[in-house]
C-alpha cells in the first residue's frame, strides 16, 4: 500500500472511532489513535487531534450528553449518509440496499442484531473504507459528498468539537467540482426530503446490522467504533 493510501486509511479509521458514541472503551482507545496519527502528515492529523483533546479532557457524562445533543436531535448533523439525499422516504430503503450489497461483494459480514447499525452510518462506511475495500468505500463517500459537506459545515458553524473529524475525512476527498458545490448549496437551502413513508425495501430482519468483529484485510490495528442505533 502506498504512503498516501495508508494515510487515507488511518484518517478514515481514526475518524470512525472518534465519531462513535463516547464510552469507556473509546476513552481507553484514544492512546492508540494518537499513535496511529503519529504516522499521518501533521496537517491531516491536526483536526483529529482536536477531537481527541476534547474527548480526553471532557468528563464522560458531559461528552455523552453533548454527543446526543449534537447527533440525535439535529437533522443537519445526521451521521446516516442516505438521510441527506432521501430523508425517511422509500427511496432511502433502496439506497440502503446498495450499501449492504457493496459490503457483501467485498466479503464484509454484517451481523443481525437489534442493537446494530444501519450500513450507511458514517462510522460503518469509514471502517469499511479503511480496512476492507478502500476504493468501494471511497466511492460510497463520494456518492454522498453533498451530505458529508453539509454535515461538516453544520458542525463547524455550531462550534461542535466533532467538526475536526469531518474536516479530516473531507480533506481526503478530491476538491469539490462546480456541480458538487451546487448540490451542497441546494441541500443546505432545502434540507433532506421530509415525507416519511417507511424503509420497506430495507425491512428484512437481517438488514439491521452491526459490523462484524472480523478484520478482513485490515491494514491498521485500531478497535472497532461503538455506534449507536436510532441516532437522528
Amino acid at each position: 500500500m502506498s504512503a498516501a493510501r495508508a494515510h487515507e486509511a488511518a484518517v478514515w479509521q481514526a475518524a470512525a472511532l472518534l465519531l462513535a458514541y463516547p464510552d469507556d472503551r473509546l476513552l481507553a482507545d484514544l492512546a492508540t489513535v494518537r499513535r496511529i496519527l503519529g504516522h499521518v502528515p501533521p496537517d491531516a492529523a491536526a483536526p483529529l487531534r482536536q477531537v481527541i483533546e476534547h474527548l480526553s479532557t471532557t468528563p464522560l457524562g458531559d461528552a455523552q450528553a453533548a454527543y446526543v445533543e449534537t447527533f440525535d436531535s439535529r437533522r443537519r448533523h445526521n451521521l446516516y449518509l442516505t438521510y441527506f439525499a432521501h430523508g425517511d422516504t422509500r427511496k432511502r430503503g433502496v439506497a440502503l440496499l446498495r450499501f449492504k450489497q457493496t459490503y457483501l461483494r467485498a466479503g464484509y459480514s454484517l451481523e443481525t442484531d437489534n442493537g446494530g447499525e444501519l450500513p450507511d452510518h458514517l462510522c460503518v462506511v469509514l471502517e469499511f473504507a479503511a480496512t476492507i475495500d478502500r476504493d468501494e468505500g471511497k466511492r460510497l463517500l463520494l456518492d454522498h459528498r453533498a451530505g458529508l459537506e453539509l454535515l461538516r459545515m453544520s458542525l463547524t458553524e455550531t462550534g461542535s468539537p466533532w467538526a475536526g473529524a469531518l474536516d479530516a475525512v473531507c480533506a481526503t476527498l478530491p476538491a469539490l467540482r462546480g456541480d458538487e458545490r451546487d448540490a451542497v448549496r441546494r441541500l443546505a437551502a432545502e434540507g433532506p426530503p421530509a415525507e416519511e413513508v417507511g424503509l420497506t425495501p430495507y425491512g428484512e430482519p437481517d438488514f439491521d446490522a452491526r459490523l462484524s468483529e472480523t478484520r478482513q484485510g485490515a491494514s491498521i490495528d485500531l478497535p472497532m467504533p461503538t455506534v449507536r442505533s436510532g441516532a437522528r
